[in-house]
């Protein structure tokens, strides 16, 4: 039973009861992430997320993290290009404690200097070990590949550069423009009573902040191709398609298609390159949905000798699904696979408060089960053959990173 909330100021509660279970998460979501940067402070909204476990008025960084691990719970945080959230799971005796902690980080953190300066260090640190990870920061490579200038395209940890800029002061700011109350829910998911919701109202129904932004600038598709030289022993090798934006009414259908295509073990992609022909230990493809755009991207690492032979097999097998299509059990197997997908994730209260969260952000509505059930019974054949049709055109753009520096061609 799912209950929603708007508090006086604007911010948004949703709470869901789970009286079969003996946790509760506790979520903070606010609708700001990398695209609401730019050149500038790119990488402040993921630092700030750090900065927020930093200590506060009355606690230490080590209080707040011997805070959760005294009651047995979970705190963590993240940030994308599209959001931020702030979490905690605990015991659901221990829900009213968990609150208190997280809005104490969210009203009273003091991004005290030193504090800043060692954070700073941190994420530095976590800028390196991403770039150690070729395999990760080609798919980075392709969004500035397929966003081009757009902040959509910038990387979600911003860069050595920026990161040195951000001060105390920077992060006030930024809180004051974008943390706004319009911009916040909190999710709340497990075995609490409606009650919960005054609890919540009492820490977050009354702060003022900032005005909400204009309305953000909605990014072209590029057909760029960009390539990173570094030695590396596998070339990693990125294709990505314009998708479809959060809440079209086409994404089941492109969702089974991708399932189909290079969502899992048994798809077409998985089964030619690694099963059939041995030229990749990872290869898959997924799709990203943003509040005004999408993006399908093809993953395939292999070595810098094979390369020609993997892009022209993951053409090829992109040619056979447009020309012959899906087969009856192809639909059956991936409708399938999505409903117990879907139904497996929301066994545990940190996805339920997670879907929760981000439907009420990014879409402003929730659906049941039941219904999007039915939205997956009602693809069809015709309909998952139009969308890879309508997805596979020639306009695609490439992101690589290998060795030699050469873009890949077709060989057959």
């Amino acid at each position: 039973m799912m209950k929603k909330y708007i508090c006086q100021n604007g911010v948004r509660v949703v709470l869901e009861t789970i009286p079969t279970v003996r946790s509760v998460a506790i979520g903070i979501w606010i609708g700001t992430g990398s695209r609401d940067e730019n050149h500038h402070n790119n990488g402040i909204s993921h630092f700030l997320e750090h900065m927020y476990f930093k200590g506060t008025e009355t606690k230490t960084a080590r209080e707040i993290a011997e805070s959760f691990d005294s009651i047995g719970g979970q705190v963590n945080a993240f940030t994308s290009k599209e959001y931020t959230c702030y979490y905690a799971k605990v015991l659901d005796n221990h829900a009213p404690y968990a609150l208190d902690t997280l809005a104490d980080m969210f009203f009273n953190s003091t991004f005290d200097s030193e504090e800043l300066s060692k954070e700073k260090n941190v994420v530095l640190e976590e800028i390196k070990m991403y770039e150690d990870t070729p395999d990760d920061i080609v798919h980075d490579l392709l969004s500035k590949a397929a966003f081009d200038t757009h902040p959509l395209g910038f990387p979600i940890l911003g860069t050595e550069e920026t990161l040195e800029t951000f001060n105390s002061d920077l992060l006030r700011e930024y809180i004051h423009d974008m943390y706004t109350p319009e911009n916040v829910v909190i999710s709340i998911a497990g075995n609490v009573t409606e009650d919960f919701i005054h609890i919540v109202e009492r820490y977050f129904g009354s702060f003022e902040r900032g005005k909400k932004q204009a309305a953000e600038s909605k990014p072209s598709f590029y057909a760029n191709k960009f390539t990173r030289q570094k030695d590396t022993e596998q070339a990693h090798l990125c294709i990505g398609f314009k998708g479809l934006p959060i809440g079209h009414k086409d994404i089941y259908d492109l969702i089974v298609m991708n399932n189909i295509f290079g969502g899992s073990m048994s798809s077409r992609l998985f089964q030619e390159v690694r099963e059939e022909k041995g030229l990749a230990y990872s290869v898959f493809s997924y799709h990203s949905s943003f509040k005004d755009s999408g993006l399908v991207t093809i993953y395939g690492g292999t070595a810098a000798n094979q390369m020609d032979e993997l892009y022209s097999t993951i053409h090829s097998t992109l040619d056979l699904l447009k020309q012959d299509g899906i087969t009856s059990k192809e639909l059956q197997n991936s409708k399938e696979q999505l409903k117990g997908n879907l139904m497996l994730s929301l066994e545990s209260t940190n996805s339920r408060m997670s879907r929760n969260g981000k439907n009420e952000l990014l879409l402003g509505k929730h659906r049941t089960l039941d219904e999007m059930i039915e939205e997956i019974d009602q693809v069809t054949i015709d309909s998952v053959n139009k969308i890879a049709k309508q997805i596979f055109t020639d306009d695609y753009t490439i992101a690589l990173i290998s060795p030699d520096n050469r873009i890949p061609k077709r060989i057959h």
